[in-house]
């Protein structure tokens, strides 16, 4: 016969033990939800993140060179993994790509900054006014899916051959995307959470702040993270058409080896620019979003 004991409630009621089948399971769930994962080590977890990143660069590169071996084209026009990384180690040391990758850093640094703002205002302004939404929440998406190049036309007319071009180009770029993942933030913010907050006294600003911003956060960053991408596309395009006189950015780099038809020193700096997209989706956007997603509980903690 199992053996049954008393819970406290029935010991204090004087009742007799009774044999509960479920008793087991019931308990053995509670312990599960009780134990925490394990925690991972932070080499452990900076090896489960780095080696398929290293795995897919071994597979790119086998490709790459696959297709120069066969002869597709001369190696003039496409040269193989040893010329390019030899020429891209040479703009290194000579610190030209340190230099232009300082110029482009600090124009997309400059652009995607103002398109936060003005995304964080627009984005507020329209997901909370309904007069708002109605007359401005298709324009921006549509001005999200206009391409970038076709805003240059209007840039240089409007700014000439000159940074105001390029930031122009950046800021309409990057901003819509950001709105839109703030409205659509605010779109699937549970209504008894704002009615929890009005009723507890938050209006106007102190909704913003308390309520609204905090609970858009995963949609708002998953908004932020598309306009950085809107806004260096946009960015490479600007340097490639708008070249200002003794600065040597990465699109100049770009365009000056196209002119001298230096496919090595094409394809390095091309290479130069697919690293720093890589690094700051890892590094910077990927750390963001990990802590985003534990502090809501949408991450396994033993990560």
């Amino acid at each position: 016969m199992p053996t049954t004991e008393l819970t406290p409630t029935e010991a204090d009621l004087g009742m007799q033990p009774t044999h509960r089948p479920g008793t087991r399971l019931f308990a053995g769930l509670d312990n599960l939800e009780r134990n925490e994962a394990p925690r991972v080590s932070f080499g452990r977890r900076l090896w489960s993140q780095t080696w398929p990143k290293l795995a897919a660069i071994a597979i790119g590169l086998f490709l790459w060179q696959c297709v120069v071996w066969s002869g597709w084209k001369p190696e003039y026009l496409l040269p193989g993994p040893k010329a390019v990384f030899s020429e891209l180690w040479s703009y290194i040391q000579e610190g030209r790509l340190q230099e232009a990758m300082l110029i482009t850093f600090e124009r997309a640094a400059k652009g995607y900054a103002l398109a936060l703002v003005i995304g964080i205002v627009v984005g507020s302004l329209v997901a909370r006014i309904k007069v708002l939404r109605i007359a401005f929440g298709s324009l921006i998406t549509g001005i999200q899916t206009m391409p970038s190049i076709a805003w240059f036309p209007l840039a240089i007319l409007l700014f000439k051959l000159s940074e105001g071009a390029i930031m122009f180009v950046v800021v309409i770029g990057a901003a819509p995307s950001i709105a839109n993942g703030l409205i659509a933030g605010s779109d699937n913010i549970p209504p008894i959470l704002l009615r929890a907050g009005h009723a507890l006294g938050a209006r106007g600003f102190s909704s913003y702040r308390h309520i609204v911003l905090p609970a858009s956060l995963p949609y708002f960053f998953g908004g932020m993270k598309q306009g950085w991408a809107f806004a260096w596309r946009s960015l490479m395009a600007g340097e490639l058409l708008v070249v200002i006189a003794g600065q040597e950015s990465i699109g100049v780099l770009l365009q000056t080896n196209r002119n001298l038809q230096n496919a090595d020193g094409l394809l390095a700096v091309m290479i130069a620019i697919l690293v720093i997209g890589i690094l700051v989706d890892s590094l910077i956007f990927g750390t963001i979003d990990r802590a985003i997603r534990r502090r809501w509980g949408l991450l396994d903690p033993g990560l």
